[in-house]
């Protein structure tokens, strides 16, 4: 089993990457794009004994506590079997 966190900043964050990719895409042509809101995932490989319920618990924890940070980030995990 793997699981994939999606690691975001919330919407309330500024998200000054974003705005330069934005940017850089009308530069290039790309004029119908609004907004862009970039992040990061991270793909995790669980041991074949983990049960399904314990792997969440597992990622919630690591996503809460590891992989981002709370005050400005928001995650959501993606388990794949």
């Amino acid at each position: 089993m793997k699981a994939r966190v999606y690691v975001s900043f919330k919407s309330t964050i500024l998200d000054p990457q974003g705005q330069t990719i934005r940017s850089a895409l009308a530069g290039l042509g790309y004029k119908s794009i609004a907004a862009v809101r970039q992040g990061k995932f991270f793909e995790i490989a669980i041991d074949s004994g983990t049960t399904r319920e314990q792997a969440q618990k597992d990622m919630d924890a690591i996503a809460r506590d590891v992989l981002t940070n709370p005050v400005i980030e928001e995650y959501r995990i993606e388990f794949l079997d």
